[in-house]
């Protein structure tokens, strides 16, 4: 549940025709404002909301430009964009050594575990996945709108992969490392 809510702004911009990508944009925004006001709230800090901070920036620079220039040519590239810009977030949080998932995972870990190695590999390994995913995605999507085929069902199942790929592989590699974790003792 914790990565739907993270990405909501990224999905509820997905959800709005790319006609109107000022709204999809300010909706983007909006959500992201919720959720972040939502989460700190509930006591998350502000490593647990690393791509919800990014979300809302990036959507408040991409609607003051979509509103500024709602016919602009960046419009046809804006979900590459979208998928570039998550994948600099991600990529920076490893760069800096505050993977992204590690402020997720411990909403759901006990506290004993935060500065354990292998908690803090695994979830390098997971942002790192999340990483190129994104990554892969921008590049991808950049390639379609390159051809004219932006709003095409391609471009969809490139989307929806970028998301459901490494979501998928979140949940299994975690299962493979908690598995292994019952099986040998801590380590520091």
């Amino acid at each position: 549940m914790s990565y739907l809510r993270t990405f909501l702004p990224w999905i509820v911009f997905a959800a709005v025709p790319a006609e109107q990508w000022q709204w999809a944009a300010l909706a983007g925004l909006a959500v992201a404002a919720a959720v972040i006001a939502q989460q700190r709230r509930a006591g998350a800090g502000w490593d647990a909301l690393i791509i919800e901070t990014g979300s809302a920036l990036y959507f408040a620079a991409l609607a003051a430009l979509a509103f500024a220039d709602p016919h602009s040519g960046l419009r046809d590239y804006s979900a590459a964009l979208s998928s570039a810009v998550l994948a600099l977030i991600a990529g920076v949080s490893l760069l800096i050594g505050r993977p992204f998932t590690l402020g997720i995972a411990k909403r759901t870990t006990p506290q004993e575990f935060w500065t354990l190695k292998p908690f803090i590999r695994i979830n390098t390994v997971i942002t790192a996945v999340w990483t190129a995913a994104f990554a892969v995605t921008a590049v991808a999507l950049a390639a379609i709108a390159h051809a004219g085929d932006g709003r095409s069902a391609a471009a969809l199942a490139v989307q929806i992969a970028g998301f459901a790929v490494p979501m998928v592989f979140t949940v299994r590699y975690v299962a493979v490392a908690r598995a292994r974790a019952q099986q040998r003792p801590p380590q520091d």
